[in-house]
């Protein structure tokens, strides 16, 4: 988990970058380290067998198909399907040391990909219609793919992180000086 928790945050989605990166590398993808990863950002207690952490794997690749999705028309369109098929019924809820936010009730049936998906089609609704655009992408450093939230510059986004950043501006500045 690469993102701080401050109030102003978008909590749901620095949970959803975080799970398609540790999906996407390989770090997290296991059955513990899904259920740790969950458990860190806030979501329900979760049990998973190789199975369900199988459909979480699933869910995760199409949360990164709406997360390369740049358009927000059609980043609107592919989140309504998501609501369509896995509706959020949203409750507020208060974690310890945060404030009040809103989260889709944990799983009652021990089936952790539609609650996932729910809660991504929640969190990047509400990301969307606040910003107006895509507030999101993958890192476009050489070498790096992972994704990430964009929380409001006046130039947007382009890396995962100051380091991708500087190691960017610096190998330019190294072309520049041969």
């Amino acid at each position: 988990m690469d993102q701080q928790f401050a109030d102003d945050n978008p909590r749901g989605l620095y949970f959803l970058t975080d799970l398609v990166n540790a999906v996407q590398d390989g770090s997290g993808a296991t059955p513990e380290g899904l259920e740790a990863l969950v458990k860190a950002h806030g979501g329900p207690p979760l049990r998973l067998t190789s199975t369900t952490a199988g459909e979480v794997r699933e869910a995760a690749a199409a949360i990164t198909r709406i997360l390369d999705i740049k358009d927000e028309d059609s980043a609107a369109g592919a989140i309504n399907a998501l609501l369509d098929r896995y509706p959020a019924r949203p409750r507020l809820v208060r974690l310890p040391e945060r404030r009040w936010s809103l989260h889709a009730p944990a799983p009652h049936d021990a089936r952790p990909a539609p609650w996932l998906l729910s809660t991504a089609a929640l969190a990047l609704a509400l990301w969307l219609s606040e910003r107006g655009y895509c507030a999101w992408g993958r890192c476009a450093a050489p070498g790096c793919d992972r994704y990430f939230i964009d929380t409001g510059r006046r130039t947007p986004q382009r890396y995962c992180s100051t380091r991708c950043g500087t190691r960017v501006r610096v190998a330019a500045h190294r072309d520049r000086s041969h």
